[in-house]
């Protein structure tokens, strides 16, 4: 259950599956803060987002995960860990293609509350 005064962890990643995201708040038990989850969710990529390279399917993944989450994110403070350093600045392209426009427009929301965090793959 999740504690609404608390913030949220976004853990997201995509690979050629589909994306998938992890929601967590980390609580302090026994004067140690241990990650909890709260959801975890996935999809499978359609034809058409096949063809995506890297920075879309990132991008992808993280607009997907923040509509599916809106519930729990909205009007929360959170961070979005990603193993691709580029979804914040593909996010902010001054010729962005039509897709990124398009989750540009979707995510305009979360932008004051989310802070996008790089870790590698094998911290992410």
């Amino acid at each position: 259950m999740p504690d609404w005064k608390l913030p949220f962890k976004l853990y997201i990643d995509a690979c050629g599956e589909g994306p998938g995201a992890t929601l967590y708040q980390t609580k302090i038990i026994n004067d140690k803060p241990v990650e909890g989850p709260i959801c975890f969710i996935s999809r499978q990529i359609k034809p058409t987002e096949a063809r995506y390279g890297a920075s879309q399917m990132e991008c992808l993944c993280l607009v997907w995960s923040l509509e599916k989450l809106h519930y729990h994110l909205d009007g929360t403070v959170f961070d979005v860990s990603t193993d691709f350093n580029a979804v914040k600045s593909s996010l902010n392209m001054k010729t962005p293609n039509r897709h990124m426009i398009r989750w540009k427009i979707a995510s305009p929301e979360y932008r004051g509350n989310m802070t996008i965090v790089h870790k590698s793959g094998s911290i992410n």
